[in-house]
């Protein structure tokens, strides 16, 4: 029979899951906790959180995702939540393992999909959904601006031309 603490912890762990998109599966073995306290303000930038999980309890909580997480619920586990956004987490645990230590991406469930661990490293490389879309609007931008300098262009044409036609007819004009 569970006790009401690990009920308690059950119902947070089930909370969590139901908040997060995504979930990144690391082996936090070797870290002291000053390191995963680091780790944890990392991810908190991107509004992502990590928790140590005991894997019974997270196999409790998890329900149908249990069963497909299997290989990866075995040994030490540190769980990060995150929200829509994958490459956030996935460029801090980079950032964390290349800088402080090396922690261990066991693999990662991104949008109703298991990767692994090179698909997470992979997806750390790539640049952020913001950066991406801010690099779409650029290039929708670039045409868009060269059509208004284009356009521009020959109304500024004409109204030189017009204003020659002005001084001529204003030189050729007798002054009275």
């Amino acid at each position: 029979m569970p006790t009401a603490r690990k009920e308690a912890a059950i119902a947070e762990l089930s909370e969590r899951l139901a908040a997060s998109k995504n979930l990144f599966f690391t082996d936090y073995a070797g870290l002291s906790v000053g390191e995963i306290t680091k780790l944890r303000g990392e991810l908190r930038k991107g509004g992502d959180t990590y928790a140590v999980v005991k894997n019974t309890l997270f196999r409790i909580a998890a329900k149908d995702l249990a069963g497909q997480l299997e290989a990866i619920l075995a040994g030490p586990t540190g769980i990060v939540f995150a929200g829509a956004d994958p490459v956030a987490p996935a460029k801090a645990l980079k950032t964390f393992s290349d800088t402080v230590k090396k922690v261990a991406v066991k693999a990662a469930y991104i949008d109703g999909k298991i990767v692994d661990a090179a698909q997470v490293e992979t997806l750390a490389k790539i640049p952020s959904k913001l950066q991406l879309i801010a690099n779409l609007v650029g290039s929708l931008a670039n045409p868009i601006r060269g059509l208004v300098t284009v356009l521009s262009g020959n109304q500024g044409g004409l109204v030189r031309v017009l204003d020659a036609i002005r001084e001529q007819k204003a030189s050729a004009s007798p002054t009275a």
